[in-house]
């Protein structure tokens, strides 16, 4: 383990006090036969009887749940017992068993409630987090992050992991109302690590690794299955293509084989800290590096934060800070669905080795492209740089009363590239393509805040009053062109510059806000926040909005006296929070210059959006009950929450008549409702001298519906809430759809119901209903024309039951960790399906093996899973419909990791540990496809998934954590 500084050391039934120095050595007056208690904040205290002069190493448990735990909440930190609302603590330590450059992916099953979709494989794909389910249909699902008291954003950015101490997911009205229209998704706190006094210290962590590509239960056919297959269809004397013969069972490329490799990865950081009483500083480094398992992704990233505390006096705290990232991302235009669906009879080489170009004529798919010709010469890149700084000052007034100001500014540029050669498949048509898009903006921040703390008595009181500003102000220039000679990869050279445009955005936001917590004898507690905000993209700008809570410290009251129980609380809490449109101003009309209106040269102006001067806030009311218990001396953890969060006034864009030339308005229309149970549990199941096990679990049940929805006029003047459908815009036999419907889950599936296929024919069968006025089923019957089939209302992309499992045992100086990962009750959409696994629909590309369990029909009386193939069939059986939607149920090892420690403090080194690990080493699941985590898009939640996502990488690293 490491070195823990200012260890809290107390001689029991005494006033004799020490501290621990920075590598964690004290020295104390006390005698043989006494007993010393060791204490710091996150861990659990200890008790040893002294037997003699020297203790030897002392170990401390970390401890979730320690009652005087300091918890950073909302503008401000609180004792853990004093809490009200609902919340999650999550230190970095945590974070460091899984590898990635981005803190969404390594949040997966760490809190209850919180609910990670990773993304993809892809080298520096950051997932997408939803806390406590979806509530809102326009604006944004993502949670509002905040880093050392700076509002950032919906996402944290480049904040290097490394570079964590713990973080805060706050979850409930009583947490989260405090940030008014920015909380209604949640709220996620991340405290960075700070510098300390004490004589300088530096901490190195390393880690390199190699990366493999899992493909799940997606198996395309080799050659040898795939002519099999094919003379297997009804109709194989209709295949008539010219290297139709049994000879191409030995024709067998593996497309997959060449396009990956195993992959590269490695992760390094360095920090220095240490100083005086008075200027404490702390400078870390990091460097990420990531080669992709599919040849042609890369990603690297440089990161650098200098944190800074000085106290010139004892009433002054000045506390600067500066953070830098450059992030960079190569991609050469790899197709991974060419990957899959290229056929293993044609090859890339012709007879002299030679890459053949596209449309090759010795090809059986001869319209196919060969993506590895392609590689040769197209790329494309991107990079981010981004500067952030704060100038943060702390004034004491009095031993009460304390001035606040967080000043903060942050600057990003990004710039992306690619260039299409002439000769490759992109860029034949246009005789080649050049793309350049550029992007920069600033951020300010402000916000200060008078603090007031005072305890007499039996009363303790605090209350936090302050304003707020945030201001974002962006430039975009986007150009392409087309027509060049291959190898000029600059703008200057194209023939036919095909767009050049470019945007300026800006918004603001600013506000008042108050919160005051009160404890009676640490018994009674309570809370109230208030928060005015005041946003440019509304027509109506200010909304208001509020929280209460009250909590009861069971396990204080004076008749409470089991031993064996050490916490024991009740909290309740409401209030409500908002969410602003992801469209900056919705509330003006807009116009666009287009040349097709263009007017004796000069292009005319169209209108592009109607606004909405009425426009207001979306409102989520949130209430919740909580339970905290704790007994055998803190060993037995438990967490329930419930909660019901009910959103008024959604914003959505509306569809309306496209005779005002626009065919959207954005409205204020519909609510929602989710309700559901949080439950963490956790215990030390051993804890020794020598040997520690512990064993956390927690769970997360969401119940999502939609109660309202705008209405539309019907003939007779009266106006009724229908239906509406979406989709997702994928999919090459249909996209999958689902249904916004009074009292459904808003991820609702809503598509033909698949019944199988017919016995007497193999043909595919659905059904087909019909119902009364009422909407009552009156018939049931099948059909196996797909026009015939009835849309029906099927289950939700959202699961149940979803969580984490993390266990660790420490014996003597080895340490084991295993984080595992769940989810229950979802349905997932397979287009992969819809293309590889098509009965025959779509011979110009490779299909998957079928699963175990599943068989194909052949003959009359066939029971099968899975229609007759037939060569080119207009069956429709791939159709968009359940016949693809399947259980995202899934059990995983996301990772495991065995470490040593060495004591080698004789040779001035505080801490050494090497550890090996894995991740994403298995997935339990029956799902068919890549991986039932993986959305169809990077950054989706859920609904479906794409026949073209990178696949996850398991991951095999070795690494080290040394501190001198």
């Amino acid at each position: 383990g490491r070195s823990i500084p200012s260890v809290s050391v107390k001689v029991k039934g005494t006033t004799r006090v020490s501290s621990a120095n920075a590598t964690g050595s004290f020295s104390i007056e006390a005698k043989i036969g006494e007993v010393l208690i060791i204490s710091y904040v996150g861990f659990t205290s200890k008790e040893i009887t002294i037997t003699s002069q020297s203790l030897g190493d002392i170990t401390l448990a970390e401890s979730t749940e320690s009652l005087n735990e300091v918890v950073v909440v909302g503008y401000g930190v609180q004792k853990r017992e004093s809490l009200t609302g609902a919340l999650s603590t999550i230190k970095g330590s945590a974070l460091k068993n899984v590898t990635s450059p981005n803190v969404q992916n390594l949040l997966a099953g760490k809190a209850p409630g919180l609910f990670v979709a990773p993304g993809s494989g892809r080298p520096g794909s950051a997932g997408a987090v939803i806390i406590r389910g979806q509530a809102t249909l326009g604006g944004t699902t993502s949670p509002l992050w905040v880093i050392d008291g700076v509002i950032i954003g919906s996402s944290p950015g480049d904040l290097n992991p490394e570079d964590i101490e713990n973080l805060t997911v706050l979850k409930d009205a009583a947490s989260t109302a405090i940030y008014g229209s920015q909380g209604a998704n949640g709220v996620i706190i991340v405290t960075t690590k700070r510098a300390k006094s004490g004589q300088m210290t530096i901490d190195i962590s390393s880690r390199v690794g190699v990366t493999q590509l899992t493909n799940g239960n997606l198996q395309v056919m080799d050659g040898a299955e795939l002519y099999d297959y094919f003379a297997s269809f009804a109709n194989a004397n209709t295949i008539s293509f010219p290297r139709w013969k049994p000879e191409l069972r030995n024709s067998n490329f593996d497309w997959w084989d060449l396009a990956t490799k195993e992959g590269f990865n490695q992760n390094h950081n360095i920090t220095f800290q240490g100083g005086t009483e008075k200027l404490q500083s702390m400078l870390s480094i990091g460097f990420y590096d990531e080669s992709g398992a599919i040849k042609g992704y890369d990603y690297e990233r440089y990161n650098f934060r200098f944190n800074t505390v000085y106290k010139p006096y004892n009433w002054l705290t000045i506390k600067p800070s500066l953070v830098g990232a450059r992030r960079g991302v190569s991609d050469k235009q790899y197709s991974v669905t060419s990957i899959y669906s290229n056929l293993p009879w044609d090859s890339p080489y012709d007879a002299n080795g030679n890459l053949v170009p596209h449309r090759s004529s010795t090809w059986v798919n001869s319209v196919s492209t060969n993506y590895l010709y392609d590689l040769q010469w197209n790329k494309g890149s991107n990079t981010n740089y981004e500067l952030m700084g704060n100038f943060d000052f702390d004034i004491k007034i009095t031993n009460k009363l304390t001035f606040s100001s967080v000043n903060n500014y942050r600057f990003n540029t990004y710039s992306a590239s690619s260039y299409t050669d002439p000769r490759s498949n992109g860029g034949l048509s246009v005789n080649g393509r050049i793309t350049e898009y550029r992007d920069e903006y600033t951020r300010r921040y402000t916000n200060q805040l008078l603090t007031y703390n005072n305890s007499w008595g039996k009363h303790s009181l605090n209350s936090v009053a302050g304003y707020e500003f945030n201001d974002y102000r962006s430039k975009s220039l986007d150009v392409y062109g087309t027509g060049l000679i291959p190898g000029f990869e600059v703008l200057d050279v194209v023939s036919k510059p095909e767009r050049t445009k470019g945007g300026i955005s800006e918004w603001a936001v600013q506000s008042l806000l108050f919160k005051s917590s009160y404890s009676y004898d640490d018994k009674y507690l309570a809370q109230v926040s208030f928060r005015r905000d005041g946003a440019s993209n509304f027509g109506k700008k200010y909304g208001n909005f509020f929280s209460v809570g009250a909590g009861w410290n069971i396990h204080r009251e004076n008749w409470f006296n089991t031993k064996y129980i050490n916490n024991l609380k009740l909290r309740a809490a409401v209030g409500t929070v908002g969410n602003r449109p992801s469209s900056l101003y919705p509330q003006f009309d807009l116009y666009a210059v287009n040349p097709a209106a263009s007017y004796n040269g000069v292009p005319g102006l169209l209108i592009s959006q109607l606004g909405n001067e009425n426009l207001t806030w979306e409102e989520t009311y949130t209430s919740g009950l909580g339970l905290d218990a704790a007994a055998f001396d803190n060993r037995l953890r438990l967490n329930l929450d419930f909660y019901i969060k009910n959103t008024n006034n959604i914003l959505y864009n509306v569809p309306i008549s496209g005779l005002t030339g626009v065919t959207r308005l954005y409205q204020n229309v519909g609510e929602m409702r989710n309700q559901g149970i949080e439950i963490a549990l956790g215990g030390d199941i051993i804890r020794t001298k020598d040997l520690t096990w512990s064993l956390d679990m927690n769970l997360g049940h969401n119940v999502n519906k939609l109660t309202d929805i705008y209405k539309t006029r019907n003939l007779d003047g009266s106006y009724t809430a229908k239906p509406i459908i979406v989709d997702d815009g994928l999919g090459i036999a249909g996209s999958a759809t689902r249904i916004l419907q009074v009292g459904l889950p808003v991820d609702t599936y809503y598509m033909p119901e698949w019944a199988g296929v017919n016995p007497d024919n193999g043909l595919p069968l659905w059904y087909k209903v019909t119902r009364d006025a009422n909407g009552n089923e009156t018939s049931r019957t099948t059909t196996s024309t797909y026009a015939q089939a009835t849309q029906e209302k099927l289950s939700k992309a959202s699961p149940d039951f979803f969580g984490g499992i993390t266990t660790a045992l420490t014996w003597k100086k080895f340490d084991l960790n295993a984080v595992f990962g769940y989810s229950i009750g979802g349905k997932i959409y397979n287009y992969s399906r819809q293309e590889y696994d098509s009965d025959g629909a779509y011979t110009d590309r490779n299909q998957m093996n079928l699963m175990e369990g599943w068989n194909r029909w052949q003959k009359p009386g066939d029971i099968a899973t899975h229609p007759v193939a037939r060569y080119n069939n207009q069956d429709k059986g791939n159709s968009m419909s359940s016949r693809y939607l399947e259980s995202s149920d899934f059990f995983r090892m996301r990772s495991l990791a065995l470490g040593y420690s060495f004591d080698l403090k004789k040779y001035k080194v505080r801490n050494l540990r090497v550890y090996l690990s894995g991740e994403n080493l298995f997935v339990i699941t029956k799902y068919s496809g890549v991986d039932p985590e993986l959305p169809a898009n990077d950054g989706a939640v859920l609904f479906s998934t794409g026949p073209s996502v990178y696949p996850m990488s398991r991951k095999f690293m070795f690494g080290l954590n040394a501190s001198f």
